[in-house]
């Protein structure tokens, strides 16, 4: 599964992501992406804190139509997870602790730069 960073540069800047990263991805024979992904991308972009080279809704359509990639709903258990993280020693904003959650819930390794999640769990993270 991608962090939001990584599905971006996956799809628009392969050379982004580190070695190990790629070597993951590669290896993945489902690549999967929360659907709090799609909401965080559109809202970098409103802000000006992401350029893409196409409209928000066609880039989002697109980076997830790659026939390994696989779309992860937010649910009730996912949200119960995420919510309980805080508790567990992960101080992070709720978009990365609905993704942690969403990787956990699905048995996936997560593919994060993000420091605080690596830091968190080195066992079920990789860059």
């Amino acid at each position: 599964m991608l962090d939001t960073h990584a599905w971006v540069w996956w799809v628009s800047a392969p050379d982004r992501l580190s070695s190990v990263a790629r070597e993951a991805i590669d290896r993945a024979e489902r690549v999967g992406i929360c659907t709090i992904s799609c909401w965080e991308v559109t809202m970098l972009a409103i802000r000006g804190r992401l350029q893409l080279a196409l409209e928000t809704e066609l880039w989002v359509r697109r980076g997830l139509a790659h026939p390994r990639t696989v779309e992860l709903p937010l649910t009730s258990e996912v949200a119960v997870r995420a919510a309980l993280l805080r508790s567990q020693g992960l101080e992070s904003d709720p978009a990365d602790e609905i993704i942690y959650a969403t990787a956990r819930a699905n048995g996936s390794l997560l593919v994060t730069r993000d420091a605080a999640l690596r830091e968190f769990d080195p066992r079920a993270t990789v860059w």
